[in-house]
């Protein structure tokens, strides 16, 4: 078919499932008096992604998964798709209609299991199968199969590892409409939650927020040394904040800040690491995080106000280990910042974006004050902006309806990913509830290890690390928070630090080869070599290795305690970050020589020692905040007495400008 048919076709999908959405949660049906069951919108919504999804990654893309996101967002181009992606669209259409349409009757009749139900099941499985193949890579759909494949044949393996006889139409009736399963909370909160901050962050970026944010991080950030990368670090942080993929992330920010970096003085992949870390934390960074900081809400039962609460340290220390690696190593290559003269001033951003910032304002005072449910405080959040865009002008150009319309139907398009990956999560969950693995599995790790909390946090970080690698990171919450998380809640920490310890670590797979999706695609941007860049990546977030430990003992950091706890420990935590990052880049005012970047990296340590991880470890905090002031006024002494560094003609170019 043409690309001129496929096209409109497309755009009617996307306006389509921005509708329903939108429609859902302001109860446009209960208005109009028409009763639905949430699991037919769910359905409906699921066919009009599915379809997408096969002709927005056609098989003739060479390219899988997140490459396959970067691929398109740095390219922008769109590959057509062939017949056979024609017919899966239309069979996503005609299988998920069908049950949206009979939802009411087919829970009565798939209890007998008849053929045609149990087709329409096994096709509508199979069809997000592919669909997650297209969107996620090979992995998480292997992963399934292998449960799949376990709850059929589980009952003839040993007693260790077996499972009660499934048969195949029950398998596939339960995996495909039962509401454990595929059309259960993990969907259910894509649809419903995530997508409408998707919604809002496509708005924002598409009406001039995204070059709103640029101009801030600038005019913050410009003028320090390094000033480029420290506006890569403030302007990751920010799109992060509205993105749920810190690939897709890499791929919008990072076209425009390495170039400023490698004008600035950086090589090419010390600016693809800085801007992979930058964009990987955005999916911790507060107040909207990525999918799986919903799914978290949904799994502990709390209200998602919560997680972002607890999510603010952890986050703080993510940037915070960036920006002072970013710091010292610009003081090192001697990369000045620009004039204060050449930066657009922070007053005259604000006046002419500062509308900008209204849907934040919205978003969090609807949920720590107004007590909204998420979803509903992001439409707000998105209603505010469009109205604010089409009366502010924006660098004097007020964006028209037909522009607003046009960010709103593009926002349908950017959930396909997300939805696929939540589609076969909802799944898996319902291969391990259906066989009872999730219990089983849970038991063993307790078993292995003995109970004992240290050894269970790093069988369970190295997991989430392992997975982390080739999966998306919802797709390792979803794995990790079903098996492992309840077993650490058992090993005496909270559900709070539980999860978040397991999504924290799944974050790291993106900048760490030999994967590093992340640093790969800033790597395809700097024009630098990848493994180079995924391993000055991989240092560059050294702390954020150490960081899930961290909170998982210390409850203060993921703001549970009193003030003074949270502030002694994140303060000791930022000590310990900065020793520990004088002795990785081995600079602070002047080169540390190398026999002196050992025992700083110990001092380090030693600050970073929580209290409850063993008897003395106070003592040990109280004697590395002595050695880090000692350590830091020699190093203050020395400086002075070292020559100062000449910012070389690169340096002293504008960041903030081509």
């Amino acid at each position: 078919m043409s690309a001129k048919i496929v096209k409109p076709v497309m755009v009617v999908l996307q306006a389509s499932i921005v509708l329903i959405v939108v429609g859902w949660i302001l109860n446009i049906p209960g208005q109009l008096q028409i009763s639905l069951f949430t699991e037919q919108m769910l359905a409906a919504v699921l066919g009009l992604s599915l379809a997408l999804t096969f002709l927005t990654f056609p098989l003739s893309m060479k390219a899988r998964g997140e490459e396959a996101i970067a691929l398109k967002a740095l390219t922008g181009e769109q590959d057509v798709a062939g017949p056979v992606d024609l017919v899966l669209a239309a069979l996503s259409l005609i299988c998920c209609f069908y049950v949206a349409i009979r939802y009411p009757e087919l829970i009565r009749e798939l209890v007998a299991r008849p053929w045609s139900g149990v087709t329409i099941a096994t096709i509508i499985v199979l069809l997000v199968f592919e669909a997650s193949r297209r969107v996620t890579g090979l992995a998480l759909v292997l992963i399934v199969l292998v449960l799949c494949a376990h709850a059929l044949l589980g009952w003839m393996l040993p007693e260790m590892f077996a499972s009660r006889y499934v048969s195949l139409s029950r398998l596939m009736v339960y995996l495909g409409v039962d509401t454990n399963a595929l059309l259960g909370n993990t969907l259910q909160i894509a649809v419903i939650v995530v997508v409408p901050f998707i919604i809002m962050g496509q708005v924002l970026t598409r009406c001039g927020g995204s070059e709103f944010f640029s101009d801030l991080a600038a005019s913050l950030m410009g003028q320090f040394r390094g000033g480029s990368a420290k506006i890569a670090v403030v302007g990751s942080a920010f799109f992060g904040m509205v993105s749920g993929s810190a690939v897709a992330n890499v791929a919008s920010v990072g076209t425009i800040t390495i170039p400023l970096m490698k004008r600035n003085g950086f090589p090419g992949h010390t600016a693809g690491a800085i801007e992979a870390v930058g964009s990987t934390g955005g999916q911790i960074a507060p107040p909207v995080m990525g999918a799986a900081a919903f799914l978290m809400a949904e799994y502990l039962q709390v209200p998602y106000a919560e997680v972002m609460i607890a999510a603010i340290i952890p986050a703080l220390l993510w940037y915070a280990t960036l920006f002072m690696q970013v710091d010292l190593e610009s003081a090192k290559l001697g990369i000045s910042g620009a004039p204060r003269s050449q930066l657009p001033s922070i007053g005259k951003v604000m006046r002419e974006g500062g509308h900008f910032l209204l849907p934040f304002v919205v978003l969090v005072s609807g949920l720590l004050w107004f007590n909204w449910e998420p979803e509903y405080a992001a439409l707000m959040g998105t209603g505010a902006l469009i109205l604010m865009v089409l009366i502010v002008p924006h660098k004097g150009k007020r964006m028209t309806i037909r522009d607003v319309l046009t960010a709103l139907v593009a926002s349908g398009g950017a959930v396909v990913d997300i939805i696929a990956v939540t589609a076969i999560a909802g799944i898996l969950i319902g291969a391990m509830n259906l066989t009872g693995v999730a219990f089983s599995l849970t038991q063993q790790l307790i078993g292995i290890s003995g109970g004992n909390l240290p050894l269970l946090l790093l069988i369970t970080g190295l997991a989430a690390f392992v997975l982390g690698l080739p999966l998306p990171t919802v797709g390792v919450y979803v794995i990790l928070a079903t098996l492992a998380a309840p077993a650490l809640v058992q090993a005496g920490i909270s559900p709070i630090q539980a999860h978040m310890f397991v999504l924290f670590n799944g974050l790291l797979g993106m900048v760490t080869p030999p994967v590093a999706l992340a640093a790969f695609a800033a790597a395809t941007i700097a024009k630098a070599d990848q493994w180079k860049t995924g391993w000055i990546a991989t240092r560059m977030s050294w702390c954020c290795y150490l960081i899930p430990f961290l909170f998982a003992y210390t409850p203060a950091l993921v703001m549970r305690g009193d003030p003074f706890s949270i502030v002694l420990s994140l303060s000791l935590a930022l000590l310990g970050i900065l020793i520990g990052t004088m002795a990785v880049v081995g600079f602070f005012t002047a080169t540390i020589p190398p026999s002196y970047r050992i025992p700083y990296g110990l001092i380090a340590l030693m600050l970073l020692a929580q209290p409850a991880m063993f008897d003395g470890a106070v003592w040990l905090n109280v004697a590395g905040v002595a050695a880090a002031a000692a350590a830091i006024a020699r190093e203050i002494l020395r400086g002075r007495s070292q020559p100062k560094v000449t910012p070389g003609p690169q340096s002293a170019r504008n960041p903030a400008t081509p």
